[in-house]
């Protein structure tokens, strides 16, 4: 069984007595014990995708089966902790009842209900505001809420809509560890995000839709690693040969992968600083190139 399977998705929408596709023939799946980031720009067809997937929206044509189920079979999201885009909560709620009653309609009750809550309460930083009404609470600390809901539950598939959305730095960062920790435990992990940085971090493969259809997909390290050419970033007073400023006393250049020790060698005996060194056509170019082209 695949956690997910999609399989030539269509979808529609009326905007004006007009027909605006969405989704155009759409196909991927999702292995187990895999993490897979879902990318394209605001209006690719992601979230769209994501609704089909549990059961909030009907595909005009294709097949989505989740966690072996059609993905209209409500026994589809058993041990599936979800996380939308901009999720909602009963706001005369609190985080505690939140993750209590969510824990209870997986079936898990009594202490080990009151261990997982208190446990994801406090990784998720809301322990402070565990009984103070969801309307009460901050954009951020609603989906560190609906984040520890999803998490508490120990499920065998995660899926996260835009995860780090309303989070300040240092909750993105901590989203970020738990979905590492998530991923290195064998969960299987489908996400969608704009940060791209991200998906090279936390994703094994990723999945590109643009305009309604699929653009690109492949392994993140097959991608990474099919590059000779890296760019390297410093913070020093001089550029080397062949490097232009790219800010006030930062220098930026490209170097076959056999010469980057060498490179750094020098960098360093002029005192410089490495900033960062990366594939020239990261993820992020890759997008770019996509995201520009006229369809």
């Amino acid at each position: 069984m695949k956690p997910i399977e999609v399989q030539g998705l269509h979808k529609s929408f009326k905007s004006k007595g007009k027909s605006i596709k969405a989704l155009d023939d759409v196909s991927f799946t999702v292995e187990v014990g895999q993490s897979v980031g879902f990318i394209g720009q605001n209006g690719a067809g992601k979230s769209t995708s994501i609704k089909i997937l549990f059961g909030a929206l009907r595909a005009d044509a294709g097949q989505a089966l989740l966690m072996g189920c059609a993905a209209e079979d409500p026994r589809s999201r058993r041990g599936v902790g979800y996380v939308p885009e901009n999720p909602y909560l009963y706001e005369q709620l609190t985080p505690r009842e939140v993750v209590s009653s969510g824990l209870r309609l997986h079936g898990i009750k009594g202490p080990e209900n009151h261990r997982r809550t208190e446990h994801w309460l406090e990784r998720l930083d809301i322990a402070y505001a565990a009984d103070k009404r969801i309307r009460n609470l901050s954009k951020g600390m609603t989906q560190r809420t609906a984040l520890a809901h999803a998490f508490a539950i120990e499920p065998q598939l995660l899926v996260l809509d835009e995860p780090m959305s309303g989070l300040d730095p240092i909750g993105r960062r901590q989203v970020a560890d738990l979905m590492q920790e998530y991923r290195q435990g064998g969960g299987t992990l489908f996400f969608c995000t704009h940060i791209l940085h991200d998906v090279e971090r936390l994703a094994d493969r990723f999945v590109m839709i643009h305009k309604g259809r699929l653009r690109a997909q492949q392994s993140i390290a097959d991608m990474l690693a099919s590059q000779n050419t890296l760019v390297v970033r410093y913070y020093g007073a001089t550029g080397l040969p062949g490097f232009a400023e790219d800010a006030r006393m930062i220098w930026k250049g490209a170097c076959e992968r056999s010469q980057v020790p060498a490179v750094l060698a020098t960098i360093a005996a002029a005192g410089g600083t490495l900033l960062n060194a990366h594939p020239q056509n990261s993820l992020e170019e890759l997008f770019d190139s996509i995201a520009s082209e006229a369809v």
